[in-house]
């Protein structure tokens, strides 16, 4: 194998030497060797002829594991990167077919299970790209090959081999979004069942046979049964994915009911006191009765009906109850092994096999039970024989299995064997506090890992779809329970955790506040060993109840949170002090909450609650009680203000302790925003500290960048919002940091367009020197952006407008004006005004459709307006130069005729007025070109004055005219109120009483045609008799 490719660049020949001396440096322990040569492999990454090598080298198995190792690695991920068809530089169809061919030889021939595995992973990624279209026979191969290893018996090895191959590739391919690739596994499925199915029941009987009567070949025996886990691994996966309705398959049928044999004569094998094997082979056995038992609830989870019409699965739902109520019994005094906090990963293995069994056995029942009251609900068109299927599965389940003994005796067994607390969690509650509380408030799926959690969750279940037959036997049991008299502890635990998990069901069912003011209160305040646990049950309670239950006493539940978030008492340990502080969270938010119930109890709470954060040590703990401050700062607002020195000293030592915890950082800036919100302008003492804390998370070359932008945005609009008119100078120096944010695919555009806004009302005058900084980022944005953004983007240049009259006058708006056709800002706002234009003189089926929406027109004509109100010298200009290569008046005609038009589709009361105002203001100019429009004039006065006066004949006053101005100003204004109270003031909408403003304009108009007789002559005469009448009914002139 020896053969050259010359490749230009910086990358060397490539040839399989020099691919294998550069792999040996990529795989050495020698830096400068292992970047040199990691290097040289990037620059090979595109050659031709590349992955081919890299296999050929992988597939001697006379060379060094490492480099063989980094080899495959490397295969694998090339073909994540350069396989696809649309890839950039895709591999070559000639090299593909050889990486193909020799592909499933080599890892069926390969001694060790690393490599194998990575090489299967690697066929598994090609089937999933190339099966069925480019590569039709690729289960088939497979399944010959598994057909061919199976039947020989001199390297058993090459079984095993096959078999990983074909576990992943069912993997890759039964996780496939795409319907065809699914559809295609599931065509093949059948064959795979019949080739698979056999190999795996010959190696149980063959290691059965052998454990039961003895032999000579024990390592046989054992190969055997690893074979028979790793088959019985890919069969799992297979009746899933493979079958839709995996009961109408008797192949599924015969095998099913195999399983269910293998289980139960698998089971009394696990047994460590009465059984003769070894211990390694159990912990073999109890695999395969987890693969069995993830298979059954898998079926139930994904095929419900599927799997309750398959052969005694309703049998085997009850075995598994048997097994759960057995477990259930010695449940409370087991303390061997885990029973939370796995994860997927592990496959729940060191969980004790009958713990395993019995949380299978828990889900099995919920899944159950959601078949029958909350069945998935699909978009999928369903056969009459799919619906009948349903049907039957759902009354199956109902009549024989859930039946309401049934249910009653689940819950009674439920509440009373697992919901209480076992020697090792009491024993973890002491060794590891923070830890056993974060499993035990576990969110997400992390129930379907806990046998404690998995029951509440059935118990739910239970207590939502059988509130008829089971709320009185709950009722009664916490009767017996709930008095001071009774000092079991952890039936009390239990009960009351049942209690407060069907809170929603029995709150018109239980006195709630007189078990609060009679049992609760008492019990919370008890000192005697253990009343801990109670403690922290019956903050979780309160907090279940709280939001549901109203007309509690309120103050009565705040001195009890605390009572239990005091340190100094012994019994309010880490545990229940945490719980208490998440729970409190539920206790004020609920919409019944006033400030004066809490008031008195707030001071002592907050700080107990920052002591305890300044405590725990565990990052999901610190974050689950700051989400807790964040509500209490939200909920009391203003009567936070005693406060907030505390608040803000507790936080800059939170913040350096967080490091490159950004989720941490993220929930102080969170604080911090509804701190200030809060504070209103008060907030001012704390600009020292907040202000460069959000230039350190927004500015560009900020490493905190990437993780802190959304939440140190949220701060800076907070803090905009409440700053005082006296404060502005602080804030102005982060109005650079919004420039850059202006681009079409920024996450935070909307954000930093609403902070530019506010920006535009507190530092006008910044922000219009600045604007040659900005308004090209703006263009880019009318072109391309939404809707959303657009209008925020219209706003503010319609505010710069009015601030530059505001602040200089005409020259300002000639100087911004000039700005806008400078950035092309202008001519974008005629291009899609005329666009709009073009389109509406089509009709029929084959009309132009205009790209500017309705609401954008009118924030488009609303900037024109206030450029026209403010002088028609300047508009005129602007038009002309934004149009040079047309004729003033060809431009002037459609602008006009698209702005009339478009005036019937404008709601808005302030902005018809507005366009009303411009419109008029036109007549300054005593062109031809407006008053041939005196009759479209006429008809939007008419309209608009009508629309605005008081009385329905138009008289009366201006209803957008503000008489007394001082009244619009705020007590302990803010600086964006005051820009806005400036600007409205000074605005024409609210300045002009329109029926005047058309008078004089009118009057104007008609001097300078050289009086009313010319002007009847010349123009009304062209006016539309009834439009003249509804005119002069306005008694305007």
């Amino acid at each position: 194998m020896s053969f050259t490719i010359e490749v230009p660049g910086e990358a060397a020949p490539l040839s399989i030497q020099t691919l294998y001396h550069t792999l040996t440096a990529a795989s050495s322990t020698d830096p400068p060797q292992i970047k040199s040569g990691t290097q040289q492999l990037q620059n090979w990454e595109k050659q031709p002829g590349y992955y081919s090598s890299l296999q050929s080298i992988f597939i001697d198995t006379s060379l060094p594991v490492e480099v063989r190792y980094l080899c495959i690695i490397q295969l694998k991920n090339g073909i994540d990167k350069y396989w696809r068809k649309t890839a950039s530089s895709v591999i070559k169809k000639e090299e593909k077919d050889q990486i193909r061919a020799r592909s499933v030889e080599s890892g069926t021939k390969e001694p060790d299970a690393r490599l194998a595995l990575q090489n299967a992973l690697m066929i598994a990624k090609i089937i999933r790209y190339e099966y069925p279209l480019d590569w039709p026979d690729a289960v088939s191969s497979l399944v010959d090959n598994l057909r061919q290893t199976s039947q020989s018996s001199s390297n058993p090895l090459e079984l095993t081999r096959a078999l990983l191959i074909l576990l992943e590739v069912i993997k890759e391919l039964s996780t496939a979004r795409i319907q065809r690739t699914r559809a295609s596994l599931q065509a093949a499925a059948l064959e795979v069942l019949q080739v698979l199915g056999k190999v795996y029941f010959d190696k149980v009987q063959t290691w059965t046979n052998f454990f039961q009567h003895g032999g000579d070949d024990e390592g046989g025996a054992i190969d055997s049964i690893e074979q028979s886990l790793l088959a019985l691994r890919v069969l799992r996966r297979l009746l899933v994915a493979g079958w839709e309705f995996p009961n109408r398959s008797p192949e599924v049928q015969n095998v099913w009911g195999l399983l269910i044999s293998h289980f139960k004569e698998m089971l009394p094998l696990t047994n460590h006191e009465s059984s003769s094997i070894h211990a390694n082979i159990q912990l073999l056995v109890e695999k395969h009765l987890r693969q069995i038992a993830k298979l059954h609830q898998n079926l139930a989870k994904d095929r419900p009906a599927g799997f309750t019409l398959l052969p005694d699965s309703i049998h085997l739902v009850s075995a598994y109850w048997s097994l759960v109520d057995r477990f259930g019994e010695t449940f409370g005094s087991q303390t061997a092994g885990a029973t939370s906090g796995k994860t997927g990963d592990d496959d729940g293995q060191s969980t004790p096999i009958m713990e395993y069994l019995s949380l299978k056995g828990l889900l099995l029942l919920r899944a159950c039970v959601r078949m029958v009251f909350n069945p998935a609900q699909s978009f999928k068109y369903q056969q009459a024989q799919d619906k009948e299927e349903k049907a039957r599965s759902r009354d199956l389940i109902k009549e024989n299995l859930l039946t309401e003994d049934f249910a009653q005796t689940m819950m009674q067994t439920l509440v009373t064997r697992f919901f209480v607390f076992r020697p090792r969690d009491l024993r973890e509650w002491e060794e590891q506090s923070e830890e056993w509380e974060r499993r035990e408030e576990g969110e997400d799926d992390v129930w379907e890992f806990s046998i404690r959690s998995c029951a509440e969750k059935l118990f739910l279940e239970l207590m939502l779809n059988y509130k008829t037959q089971l709320v009185e036997p709950l009722i009664t049991v916490f009767g017996n329970v709930a008095n001071t008299q009774n000092n079991d502890i952890f039936l009390k635990d239990s009960v009351y955790g049942a209690i407060g998990l069907a809170a929603s069901v029995l709150e018109d069912k239980i006195e709630f506040d007189s078990f609060l003011n009679r049992v609760l209160v008492h019990e919370v305040q008890a000192n005697q060993p253990g009343y801990n646990i109670l403690r922290r049950r019956i903050a979780i309670v309160l907090g279940q109840w709280l939001p549901v239950k109203d007309g509690l006493n309120r103050p009565l539940v705040y001195q009890v949170f605390q009572h239990i978030l005091d340190k100094q008492d012994p019994l309010n340990d880490l545990v229940v002090r945490i719980t208490a502080g998440r729970q409190l969270k539920n206790i004020i938010l609920p919409f019944e909450f006033t400030i004066e119930a809490f008031r008195p109890y707030c001071a002592t709470i907050l700080g107990q609650l920052m002591a305890l954060i300044e405590e725990v040590e565990l990052g999901e703990t610190k974050l689950a009680l700051l989400s807790t401050l964040t509500t209490l700062v939200q909920s009391v607002q203003d009567e936070i203000t005693p406060f907030s020195d505390q608040i803000i000293s507790f936080l800059p030592p939170l913040w350096e302790q967080a490091c490159d915890e950004f989720l941490m950082k993220q929930a102080i800036l969170g604080i911090l925003s509804s701190l200030m919100s809060a504070l209103k302008g008060n907030s001012r003492k704390y600009h020292s500290l907040i202000v460069p804390l959000i230039d350190s998370s927004v500015k560009i070359s900020s490493d905190t960048r990437v993780y802190l932008l959304e939440d140190a945005m949220d701060l800076w609009a907070a803090l905009l919002q409440q700053t005082p008119p006296a404060a502005v100078s602080d804030v102005v120096p982060l109005v650079p940091h919004l420039f850059p944010m202006f681009e079409v695919g920024s996450d935070t555009l909307r954000r930093a367009l609403e902070i530019a806004e506010t920006y535009v009302y507190l530092a006008p005058f910044q922000m219009l020197a600045s604007i040659n900084t900005f308004l090209p980022s703006f263009v880019n944005l009318l072109e391309g952006a939404k809707r959303e953004a657009t209008g925020l983007v219209l706003s503010i240049v319609e505010l710069l407008v009015r601030s530059a009259l505001e602040l200089g006058g005409n020259d300002a708006l000639t100087v911004l004006t000039s700005q806008l056709l400078e950035c092309n800002f202008f001519q974008v706002l005629l291009s899609g005004l005329h666009n709009a234009h073009k389109a509406h003189q089509t009709s029929g089926p084959n009309r132009s459709k205009t790209w500017l929406d309705v609401l954008v027109e009118t924030d488009y004509l609303s900037i024109l307006s206030r450029i026209v109100l403010a002088s028609p010298t300047i508009f005129v200009d602007a038009v002309r130069a934004a149009c040079p290569k047309e004729e003033f008046d060809v431009t002037v005609k459609w602008l006009l005729s698209e702005w009339f038009r478009h005036l019937d589709n404008v709601s808005h009361p302030e902005k018809k007025k507005l366009n009303c105002l411009a419109l008029t203001a036109l007549l300054q100019t005593g062109q031809p070109w407006i008053l041939e429009h005196l009759q479209e004039l006429m008809t939007v006065w008419t309209e608009v004055v009508l629309e605005l006066y008081d009385a329905e004949d138009g008289k009366g006053e201006d209803c957008l005219v503000y008489k007394d101005l001082d009244a619009l100003e705020a007590t302990d204004e803010t600086a964006e109120q005051e820009g806005q109270r400036k600007l409205i003031a000074v605005d024409p909408v609210h300045r002009h009483d329109l029926k005047t403003f058309i008078r004089e304009h009118l009057q104007y108009a008609i001097s300078t045609c050289g009086g009313s007789e010319i002007f009847q002559a010349e123009w009304v005469v062209n006016v539309d008799r009834d439009v003249l009448q509804d005119f002069e009914k306005l008694d305007i002139f």
